[in-house]
């Protein structure tokens, strides 16, 4: 009998996203409504697998894209209005995630003790005071020194990232207009030489008004799509959606309506202007059509940042994939239900045979190596 040659894997580039640790399920004995990532066993197993057995020895890439650590979603620290955004205040919310989730931390380490490992950190807009060089170099010292060459925290003004030729990954917040940051921009000094980071807007409401309206129903941001979750609330949960949704268009009127409109007074073009800043994320499939269209160079896009998982193949072979996220996300959309916990990966494999390179993409979720014979709810 003749057993079939498998190629040979040469690489694997596995992809998470959009985990947002936080400060912890509990502050004190006060349980964190904040707090989004409950997975910290399940993520400290996801990488001692790909680092063991078959990936012993093989190259392995984790590429963390964007929204890993949620430093907008820790409030417990001394610092308020403007100072919240200092350097400062970054590195004490910083210090409370690594504290809350040691072990993750303590795991990425582990990884990259193991042959032939390496980590990649893309910068999403939860995490966007990672452009502090202090903060990066605090990440980094986390870890044991012998392995910090092989931890990488990426920062460029297009956001993207490239592992292999042809294969793009960005975190996906550059094309929502609420959160697009340049780097290079984005970080400014007092008279004092105190630093602080400048965010998008969108940072802005997401600390003055949705962790606000998170404390009174903590699902507001894990309900997709924002029109089907509005519709159900007020069916459901009148009172409290009429108050949400008052306090979305209140916040967008005084922060971004009278902002253009003082900085221009044309009336088309601040409808218009207006009318980009308030446009939910755009269709995926047609801005992945667009870039795949556009760039013969990228046969492989991967994003993050919507929380949806997605795996789309092209009629010219190209591959789009969106990693989801490890929290809890409840999708009300036709075609597209989601409920609960997905903690979805991507995994790209360069296989080498009959004298030609191959990659192979595909979207996954784990499942854990160790199955209980019972489910927890």
């Amino acid at each position: 009998m003749r057993f079939l040659q498998k190629d040979k894997i040469s690489k694997s580039v596995i992809v998470v996203s959009d985990l947002h640790l936080g400060a912890g399920a509990y502050i004190g004995k006060k349980r964190n409504y904040l707090e989004a990532f409950h997975h910290d066993e399940e993520f400290i197993d996801f990488l001692d697998y790909f680092s063991t057995g078959d990936y012993q020895n093989r190259e392995v890439d984790l590429i963390i894209n964007g929204d890993f650590l949620d430093l907008l979603a820790v409030p417990f620290v001394k610092f308020f209005d403007d100072d919240f955004w200092s350097e400062e205040a970054a590195l004490a919310k910083l210090e409370i995630i690594i504290d809350a989730h040691k072990e993750v931390i303590a795991s990425l380490g582990d990884f990259l003790e193991k042959k032939n490992k390496h980590i990649y950190y893309i910068i999403g807009n939860h995490d966007a005071e990672m452009i502090f060089p202090s903060l990066r170099e605090r990440l980094k010292k986390a870890l044991p020194e012998k392995v910090r060459t092989s931890f990488s925290i990426t920062s460029n003004e297009s956001g993207e990232f490239s592992p292999i030729p042809g294969v793009i990954i960005k975190h996906g917040h550059e094309y929502e207009k609420a959160h697009q940051f340049r780097p290079s921009k984005s970080l400014i000094s007092d008279e004092n030489d105190r630093k602080y980071f400048l965010p998008p807007w969108g940072s802005y409401f997401v600390i003055r008004v949705l962790n606000k309206y998170k404390e009174i129903r903590p699902h507001v941001d894990a309900v997709k799509p924002i029109k089907r979750f509005l519709i159900n609330g007020f069916i459901y949960d009148t009172f409290f959606t009429v108050r949400f949704l008052i306090a979305i268009i209140s916040y967008f009127f005084m922060v971004r309506f009278v902002h253009y409109f003082w900085l221009d007074k044309n009336l088309k073009r601040l409808l218009k202007n207006v009318k980009n800043e308030v446009e939910l994320f755009k269709d995926y499939e047609t801005i992945t059509q667009e870039v795949l269209e556009e760039r013969d160079d990228v046969k492989v896009l991967v994003v993050g940042h919507t929380h949806h998982p997605t795996f789309r193949s092209f009629v010219n072979g190209s591959i789009f994939i969106n990693t989801g996220t490890w929290t809890r996300v409840w999708n009300l959309g036709f075609g597209k239900r989601v409920d609960g916990v997905q903690l979805c990966f991507a995994q790209i494999d360069i296989r080498e045979g009959n004298d030609q390179e191959r990659i192979d993409s595909a979207l996954h979720v784990w499942k854990g190596r160790h199955n209980l014979p019972f489910e927890c709810h």
